[in-house]
């Protein structure tokens, strides 16, 4: 019989894009004098913890004692966190209430902001295992509980022993205290989260690093908001590329490359290409390509670019022919609008087609060579597996049909199948 899944999740850094204290200081030391010296001494203290330097109890006493903070304080840091929840955490929500009775949230942070801010995921108050604060009777924070064992070195080990749960338990967590769980053999596989800060000591010790929730759902085919993860999609950049374009791209959860020409090694993962003007791809290279979806030109394509071939592979381009300044962010824009979207407006070889996201259902794109019946076979598919149709889109050129369809979330995975054996498919993608 297969054992039941757990998943033991961290929140600093991990759930929440931040450090919850380090926030907390911001606030309530907002008017102090030496703030910013108390800022700093607080944030080494934390990372100091986090890299396994400094034992954790210390750590948190004595940033505890720099706070300075009450009860109202508190109110304004939970306000804050709330909309700091790590954006592949936030879009994954379903998957915790799905799996409502498998997540754990253990932190060596506090129930008292924790709580509020977990709590609209569906996770469940009595699987929030955390710190809590010692209190005045006007609401300043003095001191934390000290008999809680997440308040002591290697709390979170402790924890888990005392709790002794049945089943097959992952850890996903940032930190030192993250690791613990492994190195202690508690637990089956540590992720190591990097989305929001990426710590080489324990990069280096984790099982899987996953700088996505998005990529510990796939690798563990789990159910998630996106079918693939961003950070397993390549985006390669060529040539002197603005460094305002490239952070676009990476802000976005891409894999980043930025080289000074298309080196051949890449040229059969590449994804995405941005492409600095005047820079050229081979015939050659464009045919192997065969996993690249678009292109993005900060220049003129025209001589440059094979764009019949592109159109006949199925690779969307955009193009900046007028070389237009703002097009640093403008055509990396066009390519996130369409990755994340399926939108082709402004494109140069593709029907122009712009889509609105529509919650609750799959996003499927199927670009076909432009004949009669196809969208009757497609229609066709979907009926023979019983799919319902959320909404439809397509547009045509002379070459090429660009179908979107959304469906509803439930499928036979079989109907990816059928779609890709249709009769001059160009190429398929599920986009969420």
């Amino acid at each position: 019989m297969k054992q039941k899944s757990i998943y033991i999740i961290d929140f600093d850094s991990t759930f929440t894009q931040v450090e919850a204290l380090d926030e907390l200081a911001r606030i309530s030391l907002k008017k102090h004098p030496d703030k910013e010296a108390i800022f700093q001494r607080i944030e080494d203290l934390t990372n100091l913890a986090m890299e396994g330097k400094l034992s954790f109890g210390e750590s948190l006493a004595q940033r505890v004692r720099l706070l300075e903070a009450s009860e109202d304080h508190l109110k304004q840091l939970i306000k804050h966190l709330k909309k700091k929840v790590s954006k592949s955490f936030s879009r994954n929500a379903a998957f915790f209430k799905k799996h409502a009775d498998q997540v754990l949230i253990v932190s060596g942070g506090f129930k008292e902001f924790i709580t509020p801010v977990v709590s609209p995921y569906h996770i469940r108050k009595e699987n929030i295992y955390a710190n809590t604060f010692v209190t005045t009777g006007d609401g300043k924070i003095i001191d934390y509980d000290h008999a809680n064992p997440l308040s002591e070195e290697g709390g979170k080990v402790k924890l888990m022993q005392q709790l002794n749960l049945e089943g097959d338990l992952y850890g996903i967590g940032d930190g030192y205290s993250d690791f613990q769980l492994r190195e202690s053999g508690l637990i089956k596989k540590f992720y190591a989260f990097t989305e929001n800060i990426s710590r080489e000591s324990i990069v280096s010790r984790a099982d899987h690093v996953t700088p996505s929730f998005d990529e510990f759902l796939y690798v563990n085919n789990l159910p998630r908001a996106i079918s693939y993860p961003k950070n397993r999609i390549l985006c390669l950049i060529i040539g002197d590329v603005a460094p305002e374009s490239l952070q676009l791209l990476k802000t976005d959860g891409f894999s980043i490359r930025h080289k000074k020409t298309f080196e051949p090694k890449y040229v059969k993962d590449v994804h995405m290409l941005l492409l600095a003007d005047g820079e050229k791809v081979e015939p050659e290279k464009l045919k192997e390509a065969l996993k690249l979806k678009t292109i993005g030109y900060l220049g003129n394509a025209k001589d440059n670019l094979d764009l019949k071939k592109c159109t006949e592979m199925g690779i969307v381009v955009f193009e900046d022919p007028k070389h237009n300044p703002r097009n640093a962010n403008f055509i990396p824009k066009r390519m996130l609008d369409f990755m994340n979207k399926g939108t082709t407006y402004l494109s140069i070889n593709f029907p122009n087609l712009q889509l609105p996201l529509i919650a609750k259902s799959h996003r499927l794109i199927h670009v076909h060579r432009n004949v009669p019946g196809i969208m009757a076979q497609i229609n066709t598919v979907f009926a023979k597996h019983s799919i319902n149709i959320v909404g439809q889109f397509l547009m045509t050129n002379a070459a090429i049909g660009y179908a979107i369809t959304d469906i509803n979330a439930e499928y036979d995975k079989d109907l990816f199948k059928s779609l890709k054996k249709i009769e001059h498919t160009i190429k398929f993608r599920v986009l969420y």
